[in-house]
């Protein structure tokens, strides 16, 4: 499943700046480039007050104007945020902000994600404009928009994009651009999701000058630190979007968990009492695997703006219908994911390469859905270990995926080495990505994919292993441990969770659970007689899990995780892989 190295035990001189933390916390915060004590408590304290000037981003001061301008004179502003677990929540924080201040006319729009795509489109602006709009405002999307943005420029739209994907070459004639990627923008966090940058426009407004005179003139009323209830948006987004948990970031995603834990959106709470888990100790996982999924669905399988009314709403039985709403949709999604999983599979055996690992998988079929393609390609990834390309159709003759990567090639640079005319359009990251293809086009890609993954694919000699922080005993299983390591929470990008060897650990039990028996848990004793249970999920086709018996001594690689199951705290482990028996 992996290969891995241990990190080096400290030497007397790395301790010594860390000497005032325990050795196991030492040797994370060194593991994650901690090396100073200032740095560490900077880390390990995340500090509000420390966020960045809002007026550093470029072109921040000029869409404030623009807004206040629209403000004062009564016209009508739409905000336009992309469909997914960031731009929704983005939408929701502007929403708020206007609600707050008692500004009504302005409407939230976010794109049908099947009919009109990613991003902006001539369409939506056109109409958009014909119902009077006079400020357009993007969250999480726009900055790839350059036709869509000189329609807007000719209709006499002024359009302010607000978004954190990478320029291209062409820039979009927009009235602003606040992206902190853009070139010439002297913003010190490069990494915000989109959700974060809106956030830091509304922090912007709430300490302009010409702002704070119209709340006076109005008699509104906004309370210092108010933004920070903001915070369970921007937190909820910046842990969905895969941004590196650093800098800004970090402190976004630590606040944001304390703010969800409280926040009084009837929405949420009612989701959150369907999904049995405790508001009071939500955790980072609670995020990726319960809430993030729900918002995503609302565009995977119908309509977006579900999931930001369910976000939004102050009526409990408007939250309670979409809550259920939401969840069915979600059960419905995963039995389709895993249908065309299933059928996935079914035709890989059936191309089964003898005794050969698969280097890139390449299939499709028109009836698939393109929106589940992603979700099915990180299953095929995970279990084949190498890059996936998915293809569906739904609608119109242009074919749409879905791409992961196990790390052995960067998606990008992938479909950038293919012939020019093999993609109508494509884009993404390293790991995950997305394209488009002609029908014409489609007999050609399994071969040009193949083609250019063997130019562009890593060297794994170059790979590096990944690294185990320490090497603990089943004793050292216990509270004090996870609270030494729950200091660095949350966890996700750029702040992995802790990873740890428990060498030659004897097995206590070994049972299946789940509605089909596909997830596997080992016990083990410490010695003093207590059980301490590790699991894992979706175990049933590794062959390496199945031969596991009681009484095996087995060399494991796990974390530590807390689980509120039956609302009652346990510690356990949650396996990542057994790498001698």
């Amino acid at each position: 499943m992996g290969t891995y190295a241990l990190r080096q035990e400290l030497t007397e001189d790395e301790k010594k700046p860390l000497s005032g933390y325990s050795e196991l916390l030492q040797k994370l915060l060194l593991g994650r480039g901690l090396t100073t004590f200032e740095q560490a408590e900077a880390f390990l304290n995340p500090n509000y007050s420390l966020v960045h000037n809002p007026l550093a981003l470029k072109d921040m001061q000029k869409s404030i104007d623009r807004i206040m301008k629209a403000i004062t004179k009564g016209e009508k502003i739409t905000i336009f945020s992309d469909y997914d677990a960031d731009g929704i929540p983005g939408a929701v924080v502007l929403h708020d902000f206007f609600k707050k201040i008692g500004y009504s006319n302005f409407e939230n729009y976010i794109p049908h994600r099947h009919e009109e795509g990613f991003g902006l489109n001539i369409e939506a602006v056109e109409a958009l404009v014909e119902a009077g709009s006079k400020v357009m405002i993007t969250i999480d999307c726009g900055i790839a928009d350059v036709k869509e943005a000189a329609r807007a420029k000719e209709l006499g739209i002024d359009l302010i994009i607000t978004d954190h994907h990478l320029p291209g070459t062409v820039i979009p004639d927009a009235f602003a651009i606040v992206n902190p990627k853009q070139e010439e923008c002297l913003y010190p966090e490069k990494m915000l999701c989109g959700s974060g940058v809106i956030f830091k426009v509304v922090q912007g407004m709430l300490q302009d000058e010409k702002f704070k005179k119209y709340c006076e003139e109005k008699n509104i009323e906004i309370k210092e630190g108010w933004d920070k209830w903001l915070l369970d948006m921007v937190g909820l987004a910046t842990l969905s979007d895969m941004v590196p948990l650093t800098g800004e970031n970090r402190i976004f995603a630590y606040y944001g968990l304390k703010v969800l834990r409280k926040s009084p959106r009837v929405g949420l709470q009612q989701l959150l009492k369907k999904l049995k888990t405790d508001q009071r100790n939500l955790m980072e996982e609670d995020i990726g695997f319960t809430i993030s999924p729900r918002i995503n669905v609302a565009s995977r399988m119908g309509i977006p703006m579900d999931a930001f009314k369910l976000l939004s709403t102050e009526d409990e039985v408007e939250a309670d219908r979409l809550s259920d709403h939401l969840n069915k949709t979600n059960d419905e999604r995963k039995g389709l994911v895993a249908s065309m999983i299933k059928e996935m599979k079914k035709k890989l055996e059936e191309r089964k390469k003898p005794d050969e690992a698969w280097k890139v998988i390449v299939m499709g079929n028109p009836s698939w859905k393109p929106a589940l393609l992603g979700l099915a390609a990180n299953t095929l990834m995970r279990d084949h270990s190498c890059p996936v390309f998915l293809w569906g159709r739904e609608g119109g003759e242009v074919i749409k995926g879905s791409c992961r990567s196990d790390g052995s090639v960067s998606l990008v640079e992938l479909m950038q080495n293919t012939a020019p005319a093999t993609f109508i359009d494509f884009g993404g990251h390293m790991m995950s990505g997305g394209f488009s293809v002609s029908h014409e086009k489609i007999h050609l890609l399994e071969d040009e994919i193949e083609r250019a993954y063997e130019k562009v694919k890593i060297d794994q000699s170059m790979v590096s292993d990944t690294s185990i922080d320490a090497e603990l005993s089943i004793d050292q299983v216990n509270w004090q441990t996870y609270r030494e390591i729950e200091k660095l929470a949350p966890f996700g990008v750029g702040n992995p969770k802790p990873l740890f060897l428990l060498p030659q650990v004897k097995i206590a039990g070994v049972k299946l659970f789940g509605k089909e028996g596909n997830h596997l848990e080992l016990s083990f004793q410490n010695t003093a007689g207590k059980k301490i249970p590790a699991i894992q999920f979706f175990t049933a086709e590794d062959p390496k899990m199945a031969k596991l018996r009681a009484g095996d001594n087995i060399d494991l690689v796990a974390t530590f995780e807390k689980s509120f199951f039956r609302n009652f705290p346990e510690l356990r482990l949650r396996i990542v892989d057994i790498i001698t028996q």
